[in-house]
C-alpha cells in the first residue's frame, strides 16, 4: 500500500476561529486519513490520494477550469471547513475545482487502475489527463471509473475536477447542510469529503460480493459480481469455523462456484455458529477469490460477516416487537449526525470516528440513529466491530419534480448497496419529518423488496402514511410517548429528549439562549436524563420497542448534546447515566389500565366549547347541557396524531368531564396516560392534579401526586380536563394507568453479570 501524498514542503495549516477537537491536532498534510477506506471489501495493493490538492473558487458561468488555482486545499475534508486549510463558502452560483498530480507505481504496469471516490458533494465531473472520465450526480455514495485508457505510459498523471453543490438552494438530498446555518441546519459540505484513491485490479476482477447471513438455516449466502470478461470463471467464498477450544486450529467452510450464483457457505449451527450481537460482536473473516478457466487465482477480496437477524414478532401478550436473532431486544441509542468542528461531515481521525462509537457504548446504548447522513465505510466498520446497531436515514432533501424524486430513489438504493453487507445495520430509515417526502408506501415496498434482510422505516416522526414498512416511529419533545399497540407494525420512538446545556469555552458560538433556559450546572441536568429515561421503561410493556435520545454531540447552534461539540466534556454523571441505561434492558413495569383511554375502545365524555361557569370542575356541577362525545378530541386529518380523533374539536378551548368507579382503589404508583395539544389542566374530584403547559403530539405519563391518590374514592370520582389550543394541531384525551413493579414473567430481557444487556427468550 502506499501512504497519502502531497506536497513536498506542505504549507498547510488548519484555519482558526472556532472550537477543535483534540485529534485536529494529529493531522498534517501527508496524514490525511491514512486508513483503507472499504473494509468490507479489502485488497492488499492501492494509493490513498488524500493530502494536498491545488483549489479554485470559479463562478459557475465559467465553463472551462481555471488557468491558476487559488491555493492548497487537504483532501477529504470540505473546502468550508478548518482542516481543509481553507475554510470558505461555496454557493449555488459558484463552481469547485480540484486538481492534483499522481505516480502509478511500476509493479501496476499492465493492471487495470481503478479511481475511487469515497464521496463527493454533489454534481462532480472528473477528468483524467485531459479527458473526461465521468460526471456523477450524489453527495453520500461512493464512485469509481476505471481510468487506465486515459493514463500516460510514464511521468505523472492529473486529475481535475469540478464540483457544483447548491446546497439548500437545490433539491438534491443534502442532509442537514444549510448555506445560511441556523437552527438545526449546519454548515455546508461541499467538494471531496471522503477518502480518493487508486487501486490495481486484473482485466477481470470482482467489482462487488453480496453477503446475507441466514441464522435459521445455518448458513451465509454470498453473490459475487465480476467486470470484464468472465466465460467459464469461477468464484470461491470461504470462511473459518472457530472450534469448540479457541486454540485448535479453526476449520475451513467454504462453496465455488459460477459468477452470479448464491453460494452457501454451511455453518455447523447452535452452539458452533457465533452469532452476532451488541453484547458480542463476533466477526467471521471471509475470502472470495475468482478464478479463470485452467483455475488460476487471479483476483483476491478479503471481507467478513455477522452472523444476526432483525424481524419483527409477537411477545407473549401478542404486541409487535422487534426481534432481535429471534429475541426480543429492546433497542435504546442516541441520535448522531456525524458533524465535526474542525472537519464539519468528516472525522479528523480514524480514532475521532471509533470514539464516538465507543462512547456511546460505554454509556450502555446499543444502537445509533445515524440522523439524514451517510458516513465512511469505516464508521460501519467500527460499529460492526465493536457492537452497536444503526438506523440508517437516508439524507433528505426536498422539491417535487420527477427529477429531483428519480435521483432520489437512485442514490437511497446506491446507499443500501454501499453498505448492505454491514450486520450493524438493521433499518433504513426513508424518510425524516416529511423533510422531501414523497410516495412513502411506495418506497417502503421497495426496500423491504430489496433488502428483506433489514427493517424499514417509512416515516420517522410526523409524516405517518399508514401500514407500511416495519414500524411506527413517533418523535417527541421532551418526552418520552408511547401509542397503541400496531397490527402489523412495531412502535418505536425515534427521537426525544434534547435537554441542553452550554458550556462556555467547548460551544461553537453564541450560547445565550441555551444559558438563559437550560440548566446552569451537571447536576441538574443530569437529573433531567435520568427522569426522562427512567419514563421509558413502563413505555417498554406498552409496546415501545425502541428509543432514540437527541443527541449524542453539541452541533453548531445545538447545544443538547450528551457531550460538548469538541468531544471534550460529557455533560451529565457517566456512572448515573450508564446505570440508567442498562435498566432498560431489565424487566420493565408492567402497566394496569385503571381507566381507559380512546386508543383501542371510545370512551364518552361530556364537553363543551363555549366557558363554563367557574365551578366547572367540581363532582357536582351539572353538565347535563354539554354534549356528548367520544375522545380523543381534536382536529381530523392531522398527521402527527398517532390515533384519530374521534370528536371533532377547532376551536380554542375545550371543557371535558366524566365519572368512573375504581375496581380497585390500592394503587401502588397512578400515573395520567395523556395526549394533550396544547395547555391543559387535569381536576381529580375537584382537585388541580396536574397542570400542563406546551403540548405533547403523542400519549405521555404524567405520576399522581399522593395528595390526588387520597382524593380517588370507590365509586363516582369526577375527572375535568380544560385543554386550551393555540396553535394547531390540537387533541386531548386522557385516562389513568397503575405502574407495577417489573414481572419477571413480563420481562423482554435481563441483564447480564458482567453489565451486558444479553436478552431473555
Amino acid at each position: 500500500m502506499c501512504g497519502p501524498t502531497g506536497a513536498q514542503e506542505p504549507s498547510w495549516q488548519p484555519v482558526k476561529g472556532h472550537i477543535m477537537t483534540r485529534w485536529a491536532k494529529d493531522v498534517s498534510a501527508t496524514n490525511a486519513l491514512p486508513e483503507y477506506p472499504r473494509p468490507m471489501m479489502k485488497r492488499q495493493n492501492w494509493k490513498n490520494l488524500n493530502g494536498l490538492w491545488e483549489y479554485a473558487i470559479r463562478p459557475k458561468s465559467e465553463t472551462n477550469g481555471p488557468e491558476n488555482f487559488d491555493g492548497q486545499v487537504l483532501v477529504p475534508f470540505c473546502i468550508e471547513s478548518a482542516l481543509s486549510g481553507v475554510k470558505k463558502k461555496v454557493v449555488e452560483t459558484d463552481m469547485l475545482w480540484y486538481r492534483r498530480a499522481f505516480d502509478i507505481p511500476r509493479e501496476w504496469v499492465g493492471r487495470r487502475i481503478l479511481l475511487h471516490f469515497g464521496a463527493v458533494d454533489w454534481e462532480t465531473t472528473v477528468w483524467v489527463n485531459g479527458r473526461e472520465a465521468r460526471r456523477h450526480c450524489g453527495g453520500y455514495d461512493p464512485f469509481s471509473i476505471d481510468i487506465t485508457n486515459m493514463l500516460k505510459e510514464s511521468g505523472p498523471q492529473e486529475i481535475v475536477l469540478s464540483v457544483w453543490d447548491p446546497t439548500d438552494k437545490g433539491r438534491q438530498a443534502r442532509g442537514k447542510q444549510q448555506i445560511i446555518p441556523e437552527g438545526f441546519m449546519y454548515t455546508p459540505s461541499s467538494g471531496i469529503w471522503q477518502t480518493v484513491w487508486l487501486e490495481p485490479v486484473p482485466l477481470s476482477y470482482i467489482r462487488s460480493i453480496r453477503v446475507e447471513p441466514d441464522i435459521d438455516e445455518n448458513c451465509v449466502w454470498v453473490t459475487v459480481d465480476v467486470a470484464g470478461p468472465g466465460d467459464g470463471y469461477t468464484v470461491r467464498a470461504q470462511t473459518l469455523i472457530p472450534r469448540p477450544d479457541d486454540e485448535e486450529t479453526p476449520e475451513p467452510s467454504g462453496f465455488e462456484g459460477k459468477i452470479g450464483q448464491h453460494l452457501c457457505i454451511s455453518l455447523p449451527g447452535e452452539p458452533k455458529t457465533r452469532l452476532w450481537s451488541p453484547d458480542s460482536p463476533f466477526l467471521y473473516d471471509l475470502d472470495v477469490t475468482l478464478k479463470d478457466r485452467a483455475g488460476k487465482t487471479i483476483d483476491t477480496v478479503e471481507s467478513y460477516f455477522g452472523m444476526r437477524k432483525i424481524s419483527i414478532g409477537k411477545d407473549e401478550r401478542g404486541i409487535n416487537r422487534i426481534m432481535f436473532n429471534n429475541k426480543q431486544m429492546f433497542q435504546y441509542g442516541v441520535l448522531d449526525q456525524g458533524w465535526w468542528p474542525d472537519g464539519l461531515y468528516t472525522a479528523p481521525t480514524d480514532e475521532a470516528l471509533r470514539y464516538d462509537i465507543e462512547t456511546i457504548k460505554r454509556l450502555g446504548a446499543n444502537m445509533v440513529r445515524k440522523h439524514v447522513k451517510f458516513e465512511p465505510q469505516r464508521f460501519y466498520y467500527w460499529c460492526d466491530k465493536l457492537g452497536i446497531l444503526v438506523w440508517q436515514d437516508m439524507p433528505s432533501g426536498g422539491g417535487n419534480s420527477d427529477e429531483r424524486k428519480g435521483q432520489f430513489e437512485l442514490e437511497l438504493r446506491r446507499m443500501i448497496d454501499a453498505s448492505r453487507n454491514h450486520p450493524s445495520i438493521v433499518m433504513w430509515v426513508a424518510f425524516n419529518e416529511g423533510w422531501g417526502q414523497f410516495d412513502a408506501p411506495r418506497l417502503a415496498q421497495w426496500i423491504k423488496q430489496y433488502d428483506p434482510t433489514r427493517l424499514v422505516d417509512h416515516a420517522s416522526g410526523w409524516a405517518d402514511r399508514g401500514d407500511f414498512g416495519d414500524v411506527r416511529d413517533i418523535h417527541l419533545y421532551p418526552g418520552p410517548g408511547v401509542g397503541p399497540a400496531l397490527p402489523n407494525r412495531a412502535m418505536v420512538l425515534g427521537e426525544f429528549g434534547a435537554h441542553g446545556m452550554a458550556v462556555k469555552g467547548n460551544s461553537w458560538g453564541d450560547d445565550s439562549r441555551w444559558s438563559k433556559y437550560g440548566p446552569k450546572e451537571v447536576a441538574r441536568l443530569t437529573r433531567a436524563y435520568l427522569r426522562t429515561i427512567r419514563a421509558l421503561r413502563p413505555m417498554i410493556y406498552m409496546g415501545l420497542s425502541g428509543a432514540v435520545y437527541t443527541q449524542i454531540t453539541d452541533i453548531e447552534n445545538e447545544l443538547n448534546g450528551l457531550m460538548t461539540y469538541d468531544r471534550e466534556l460529557l455533560k451529565m454523571d457517566a456512572r448515573q447515566m450508564t446505570a440508567v441505561n442498562l435498566e432498560l434492558y431489565d424487566p420493565p413495569p408492567v402497566v394496569k389500565t385503571v381507566l381507559p383511554t380512546s386508543q383501542q375502545t371510545p370512551q364518552i365524555w361530556r364537553y363543551t366549547t363555549t366557558k363554563p361557569s367557574e365551578d366547572w370542575y367540581r363532582p357536582g356541577y351539572d353538565d347535563s347541557v354539554w354534549k356528548t362525545g367520544a375522545a380523543g378530541f381534536g382536529e381530523y386529518d392531522v398527521p402527527t396524531n398517532i390515533v384519530p380523533p374521534r370528536t371533532k374539536w377547532t376551536s380554542s378551548d375545550i371543557w371535558i368531564r366524566r365519572t368512573f368507579d375504581l375496581s380497585d382503589k390500592d394503587l401502588v404508583s397512578p400515573h395520567f396516560l395523556i395526549h394533550y395539544d396544547e395547555d391543559a389542566e387535569v381536576y381529580i374530584n375537584r382537585q388541580l392534579a396536574v397542570k400542563l403547559p406546551d403540548h405533547n403530539a403523542f400519549y405521555t405519563l404524567v405520576p399522581l401526586d399522593k395528595e390526588t391518590m387520597r382524593l380517588l374514592k370507590a365509586k363516582a370520582n369526577c375527572m375535568a380536563v380544560h385543554c386550551r389550543n393555540t396553535n394547531r394541531p390540537q387533541y386531548i384525551d386522557v385516562g389513568i394507568v397503575d405502574v407495577l413493579p417489573p414481572s419477571r414473567a413480563a420481562g423482554i430481557g435481563s441483564k447480564a453479570k458482567d453489565g451486558s444487556t444479553r436478552r431473555s427468550s
